[in-house]
Formats: C-alpha cells, structure tokens, sequence
C-alpha cells in the first residue's frame, strides 16, 4: 500500500506538468523536437557520472532524499519563468522545461522502480508490481484531470505549485517504504559502492543489460513517433497555450485509462501465467498491427460514419500498453539482476539510452520528410521495428542475466536463505 500510494502521488506530481511540457512542443511543432531531445541527451549523459557518484557513496536514503528535493526547487524556480512565456518564447523556455521535465520523469521513476527491485523478490515481483503499478496509473488519471480542470482557471504556472506538494508527500511515503523494508530485514540501504561508470559498462558487458538497452531503443522508438505526429497535429489545430494543455491533459487521460484497464484485466495474468517475457513481447505485437493500419489507412479513417484521427489512437494506444503492460513486465525482469545493475544500469537505460533513441528517431523523421517519405512509409518502417522488438523481448526475457537470479540475495530478502 505504501508503494502503489507512493507511486501515484509520483504520477500525479508528473501528469501535472506534463502536459505543460507538451504544450511547449506544440507550439513549434515536431521539427524542434530534434532540439530538445539532443539538450535531454546531453544532460542526461552529464548526469549520469553524478548518478552513479551518488549510488555508490551514499545510502540509500540520501539518495531518494537528495534526488526528489533537487527536483523539488526546481519545480518553484520554474513558476515565475511560465509566468512569462510569451516573453520569454516557447522555442527557449520548451528546450530548458523539456529537458528538465524529461529528466525528472526519467530519475524519479526509474529510482522508484530501482527501489522496487531492491525491495521485492522476482516471485513477488510477478504478483506485486502490477498492483503497484496500478496506484501509478490511478495517479497517472488524476494528474490529466487536475490539470484539464485547474489551467483555465489558475493557469499553467501555479500547476508547478501543485506537482511540487505532491511530490514532496510521495519523497515521505518513499522513506517510508525504505524504513519499512529495512526494518523487516528485507533489504540493505547500504551505499552500493562501485564504479561511477559502472552502468555504462554494464550495458556492453552483460546480455541481459544489452537487450534492455536495444529493447527501450526499439519500443520507445515507435513511442517518439506517435509522440512527434501528435506535436504537429497540436501545432494545426491548437494557438492558445492553455488550448494546448488541455488536449495534452485529454489525451493523457485516455492513454492513462488504457493502462488502467490492462492493469485490472489482462496484464497480471499474463506475468503470471505467461512470464515477463510475454508482458513484453504482448504490447510490441499490439504496436505492429496499428502501425500497419495506419500505413494503408492513413492518418484518418471514418468508422460507422465519425472521423477518428489515427495518429491520436496511435498513441493512446502505444503508451497505454507501454504503461499498461510493458513497464511492468520489463521492471520486474530487474528484481533478478545485482543490486549494482539495479540502480545504476537501469538508470542508464532508461535515462541516457532512452533519450538517445528519442533524439535518433526525431532525427531520422525530420531526414525521411526532407527524402518525401509519407506517413504510410514512416508507419510501415515502425511496424517492422516493432516485429524486431517482438524478438528482443523474447531473448531479454530468457537472457542468461535475467534468468541467473541472485538465490542468495533472493533468499536474504524473503529470509529463508543467506549470502
């Protein structure tokens, strides 16, 4: 209970600014995205030394109290910068927020699951963690809705206000379920120790890390995509700030409610039943037939009479199941690998990795439009990423460092066995 509360005071404080975030890359389109996506990579690679400093020199209760405070006063220094958007320009104050709303997506989320995996066991991770990610998702609708109904009325800059609070309840919960968990001898808080570097290394050393690696490349890409198709269908049917934060809060909602619906229904069975390496390979085969649907349909189609933008359901779709299934199947994998690997190259992965996709994919797309390569062909290329995904999830779910679960570490934390 104090891990799915937790985690949806996270994605609350998160779907807040999201779509604050969106906005900005509404307001110039998909042909900048290359822009703040390459600004999110570089920080993202600045930081990754600190991260690793940081998990190998302190425990882990300064490290969840140092990270969530930092992004915490950002938070307010970001307030009166909204205050002044149209001075300011959405081109530069969308380049710095973006950066730093990516970041802190990026951290905070991937600290959290990284406490998961060193909390809970792969057995009970199987049982467990799409119920914690199902308070996530409960907060990943309230967040859309507080801000569908607060930005006409306050604005977009005291939404900041707003996320800040929750995210400082949710820094207290995570302590919370540190102490709980060291009390109970489930786990160490120890400094991990290492090398700072030692997750980078690990992406091109261990199998499982490197289809990991090439899986976040594979899946999110399709992701980027949909993301950069819907900016520019933002950019044309959408002028006023609050008028674009709100169909971003819309559209989050639904995509958020898809997750929801797998969460209670489909995604549980399947990692039980089926194993995490179905709970990936499941949504990449959901990604494919919709890809492929737009590439002979097109951005639009008329069902039973009424008008569905496709490029707005290629997206609900995508992050729905991502959310909804693949997150939890793909951090669950994690509950069996070292605790180093848990923190550090989880958080490579899905910081610097991931990032580095995004500015790939935002670059080739900018490439295919200048080479005349219509939506039909963009879509039909994504579809076949995706069938390569397909794979990689099969071959990360049976890896030799998937499988290879820590017996010792395992045991120490359901306290039947010792290292």
């Amino acid at each position: 209970m104090l891990s799915a509360t937790c985690f949806f005071l996270i994605l609350t404080a998160y779907y807040i600014i999201r779509p604050v975030r969106d906005q900005l890359s509404g307001a110039v389109g998909s042909i900048s995205l290359p822009l703040f996506y390459g600004a999110t990579f570089v920080a993202t690679l600045l930081l990754t030394p600190l991260i690793g400093w940081l998990v190998a020199r302190f425990p882990r209760r300064q490290l969840m109290l140092w990270s969530f405070s930092f992004f915490i006063v950002c938070q307010l220094a970001f307030v009166p910068a909204f205050m002044f958007q149209d001075r300011i320009g959405a081109r530069v104050l969308g380049t710095v927020f973006f950066v730093w709303g990516s970041v802190f997506n990026l951290f905070v989320v991937s600290l959290f699951w990284s406490l998961m995996a060193d909390v809970w066991t792969s057995q009970q991770a199987r049982r467990l963690f799409p119920l914690i990610a199902l308070g996530g998702m409960a907060g990943a609708i309230a967040g859309p809705l507080i801000t569908s109904l607060m930005v006409n009325l306050v604005g977009v800059a005291p939404l900041l206000l707003v996320s800040a609070l929750l995210l400082g309840l949710s820094m207290q919960l995570l302590l919370a379920v540190s102490a709980e968990a060291e009390q109970a001898a489930a786990t160490t808080a120890a400094a991990i120790g290492g090398s700072l570097l030692a997750g980078v290394k690990y992406v091109f050393t261990q199998p499982f890390l490197r289809y990991m690696a090439l899986l976040m490349l594979l899946s999110d890409g399709v992701g980027t995509v949909a993301y950069a198709l819907v900016a520019d269908y933002a950019k044309a049917h959408y002028v006023s700030d609050a008028a674009r934060t709100e169909m971003y809060a819309h559209l989050d909602l639904a995509i958020n409610a898809l997750g929801v619906l797998m969460q209670v229904s489909v995604t549980r069975w399947v990692l039980k039943r089926l194993g995490m390496a179905w709970g990936i390979v499941i949504p990449a085969l959901v990604n494919c037939a919709l890809l492929v649907l737009v590439a002979i349909l097109g951005s639009h189609a008329e069902i039973w009479g009424v008008g569905i933008s496709l490029v707005l359901v290629l997206q609900v779709v995508v992050r729905g199941t991502q959310y909804g299934m693949l997150k939890p199947a793909s951090d669950a994998l994690y509950t069996r690998s070292a605790r180093e690997t848990r923190y550090k190259g989880k958080n490579f992965v899905e910081t610097a990795v991931w990032r580095f996709g995004d500015l790939v994919v935002t670059s080739g797309i900018n490439l295919l439009r200048d080479a005349a390569v219509a939506l039909s062909g963009l879509a039909a290329i994504s579809a076949g990423f995706s069938m390569i995904a397909v794979w990689v999830g099969f071959r990360a779910g049976r890896s030799v460092g998937a499988e290879a679960a820590d017996d010792g570490e395992a045991g120490q934390r359901d306290g039947t066995g010792s290292v």
